[in-house]
């Protein structure tokens, strides 16, 4: 009965991040009606993009693991 409990907690967090994830795009679009400031990027969001990513495969592996 744990391992019902603890695989039920994996689908839960992931169902969790995907809604972090998905929810603010929503609002970005439906808020914007003025124009988009000039792009100023500096690589960091791509780069955190890719932590985030690199992160969440490091997690799914280690719950496969266990």
């Amino acid at each position: 009965m744990a391992d019902v409990s603890r695989i039920s907690l994996g689908i839960f967090a992931i169902i969790a991040i995907i809604c972090t994830i998905i929810l603010p795009m929503g609002q970005a679009q439906a808020q914007s009606t003025s124009p988009a400031p000039a792009p100023t990027s500096d690589g960091t969001a791509i780069d955190q993009g890719i932590a985030y990513i690199l992160m969440l495969v490091a997690l799914a592996i280690t719950y496969l693991i266990h």
